[in-house]
C-alpha cells in the first residue's frame, strides 16, 4: 500500500491516480510520523513538508531522514524561495533525500522513476556532506575533465596496485533491498582497524557519512576512479558498489541476500535469472533470521550455497563474532 501524510496540499495528494492504503492529515512533530511509518508496511510514502511541524528547521528533515529509509520517501515540497534554494536542496542531498518535487506531475514521475543520488548530484554542495569535517569533502571532490576517455578511466584502475596484493579491493553488492552492505562495511572496518589500514568507499550514495569516519568516503560513478586511486596506503578498501555495475577494479565481490520471503519475491519479480547468476558468485545471507531447517530449505529451493550467513546482529557492539568470522575469511 501507499501512505499519504498531507496538511496544505492535501486536495493535490488526494487528486493522484494511486492506490492510497492510509491517508494522515494535519501537523505532526516529527516523532510522530517517525513512530507511525515504522509501524507500516508501504510501498511508498509521500510526505507533505507542510505536515511536519517546525519544517523550516533543517535540523527535523534530517532526523527523519536518519530514522526512516528515504529511498520509499517522496517529499512534496513548497513552492518558495527557500524551498527552491540550491542550498536547501543540497542539503536534502546530503540526508539521502533525492525524491523530492512541488507538484504532481512531479509524484507521478517519481513513483514509477525513483531519483538516486547520480539523479541529484549536480544540485549536491559536497561541502554539505559532513560540515564540521571538511577532509572528507575534499577527497571526494575530484572531478574528471569532459575530454577524459574509457581508455582513461582504465589506466586510473590499473595504477591501483591490486594483482600484487599490496591492495586488496573488496566489493560488496545489496541483491536484494537493503540487504545491509553499509552497515557490514562499517562493522568490518571498525573490526580490522587495529590489524590492517583500511578505506571504504561507498558509490552514488551518503549513507557512509552518519558514520562519521573521515576513511569511509561517499562519491559518484563519474569521480569513484580518482577517488580509490587516492587511497594508496591502504591494505584493504571496500567498496559499498550499490548500483554500480564495473567490478572488474575489485579483486573479489560479494553478494548480500537477506532471505526474507517478500525480499526474495520482490527479487525475483524483477529479476527471475538472477538465481541462476548467483549461484556462480559469493554469495552471503546477511540479516538471516531463519533456522537450521529452514536455511536447509532455502539452500534447496534456491541453489545457492552461502559463503557464509549472517544473523541479524547489534552494529554498536565492539566485538561481533559473525562480522569476525567472515572478516578472517576475506581479510587474509
Amino acid at each position: 500500500m501507499n501512505v499519504i501524510i498531507c496538511n496544505k496540499n492535501k486536495n493535490l495528494l488526494m487528486g493522484l491516480n494511486l492506490e492510497i492504503g492510509k491517508t494522515l492529515e494535519g501537523i505532526f512533530n516529527v516523532d510522530e510520523i517517525i513512530d507511525t511509518i515504522s509501524t507500516l508496511q508501504y510501498e511508498k510514502v509521500i510526505i507533505d513538508i507542510t505536515a511536519l511541524r517546525d519544517y523550516q528547521n533543517i535540523d527535523n528533515i534530517q532526523k527523519l531522514s536518519m530514522n526512516i529509509n528515504m529511498e520509499n520517501v517522496i517529499f512534496l515540497l513548497e513552492d518558495t524561495p527557500e524551498n527552491n534554494s540550491k542550498d536547501y536542496l543540497s542539503k536534502l542531498v546530503a540526508f539521502g533525500i533525492y525524491n523530492f518535487t512541488k507538484n504532481a506531475d512531479g509524484i507521478n514521475y517519481l513513483l514509477v522513476h525513483p531519483h538516486t543520488y547520480k539523479d541529484v548530484v549536480d544540485i549536491h554542495n559536497l561541502d554539505d556532506v559532513i560540515p564540521v569535517q571538511p577532509v572528507v569533502a575534499e577527497r571526494v571532490v575530484v572531478r574528471e575533465t569532459p575530454q577524459e576517455t574509457v581508455e582513461e578511466k582504465k589506466e586510473v584502475y590499473s595504477s591501483v596496485p591490486t594483482s600484487n596484493g599490496k591492495i586488496k579491493v573488496i566489493g560488496f553488492k545489496n541483491v536484494t533491498s537493503h540487504a545491509g552492505a553499509t552497515s557490514l562495511i562499517y562493522m568490518l572496518k571498525r573490526s580490522l582497524k587495529d590489524r590492517k589500514q583500511v578505506g571504504a568507499i561507498e558509490i552514488n550514495k551518503v549513507d557512509f557519512l552518519y558514520f562519521n569516519d573521515l576513511d569511509m568516503i561517499s562519491t559518484t560513478t563519474s569521480d569513484f576512479p580518482r577517488v580509490l586511486e587516492q587511497r594508496t596506503e591502504d591494505d584493504i578498501i571496500f567498496i559499498d558498489l550499490n548500483d554500480y555495475e564495473d567490478t572488474s577494479v575489485c579483486t573479489e565481490v560479494y553478494y548480500l541476500l537477506e532471505p526474507s520471503t517478500i525480499m526474495l519475491n520482490r527479487l525475483l519479480k524483477r529479476n527471475r535469472s538472477i538465481l541462476e547468476k548467483l549461484k556462480h558468485e559469493k554469495v552471503i545471507i546477511n540479516r538471516c533470521m531463519l533456522n537450521i531447517s529452514d536455511l536447509t530449505t532455502f539452500q534447496y529451493e534456491t541453489g545457492l550455497k552461502p559463503f557464509m550467513i549472517i544473523p541479524c546482529v547489534d552494529d554498536r557492539q565492539e566485538r561481533i563474532e559473525p562480522v569476525n568470522k567472515l572478516r578472517d575469511k576475506i581479510a587474509q
